[in-house]
């Protein structure tokens, strides 16, 4: 989750940076679970998404896999699959050892950025809560380089902070995801701190937008299956 490629600004690299920090990362699975509606029905439907045409012994690309917790619940409902894991956060590579245990033998760490990731091909990807530390050029060709790397017809799960942007709507939906990440007993302090970083330097953009980043990318069939609050997730298909 610590990020897809290079291009971010200086003030996202500082906050980028803590996945790097070994006790933070230890710590990292906490935030999803109170900071994201239903995090772990996300991994299960992307499972069952991804299942419909990978098969029982499919190579996975996963970007952004830091702290472990997509791979943990995928490597959970497929025992044939295998992964190659891309991060460039060694603490939160570490970290994702950590979470799966015996099955981190059934992935390939990657250290670094999508152009970093082995050329595949791969029969699925996925790609969570990473694309929207990206600009939308930078966004566009890291999804692009994710196509370029799948089976023609490959699904594609990415899921990440998308929502209304115009007309004062950032600021309602910001306030709305700090009340659920406080209402699943985030420490508020804590909360207050992610919602400034998040509005001051998260390069959010519009579902509308994140949609024609797949398009432009050679994604097609995009289908949105997972919205909460500030959070989207779509399925599409190389």
């Amino acid at each position: 989750m610590a990020g897809a490629a290079h291009g971010v600004d200086e003030a996202m690299q500082s906050l980028l940076a803590s996945f790097n920090d070994p006790e933070k990362a230890r710590q990292y699975g906490d935030g999803p679970r109170r900071f994201v509606p239903g995090m772990a029905d996300l991994h299960r439907m992307a499972a069952i998404l991804l299942a419909e045409r990978a098969g029982s012994d499919a190579r996975v690309l996963a970007l952004g896999a830091g702290g472990g917790l997509e791979l943990r619940a995928l490597a959970d409902a497929q025992p044939g699959w295998s992964f190659v894991g891309v991060d460039p956060a060694a603490a939160m590579l570490d970290e994702a050892r950590r979470v799966l245990g015996a099955d981190a033998a059934r992935v390939a760490f990657c250290e670094g950025y999508i152009d970093d990731a082995p050329d595949g091909p791969f029969d699925a990807a996925t790609c969570f809560l990473t694309l929207h530390f990206l600009e939308a050029g930078e966004r566009t060709r890291t999804v692009r380089e994710v196509h370029r790397r799948l089976k023609p017809g490959a699904p594609f799960i990415v899921a990440h902070s998308s929502f209304p942007q115009g007309n004062g709507a950032r600021s309602l939906w910001m306030a709305r995801y700090a009340a659920f990440a406080r209402a699943s007993g985030a420490d508020p302090d804590q909360v207050e701190k992610m919602r400034a970083a998040v509005d001051a330097h998260l390069p959010v953009l519009d579902p509308e937008q994140d949609e024609t980043v797949l398009h432009q990318a050679g994604f097609s069939d995009i289908s949105l299956f997972y919205a909460g609050l500030t959070w989207r997730g779509w399925i599409a298909y190389a």
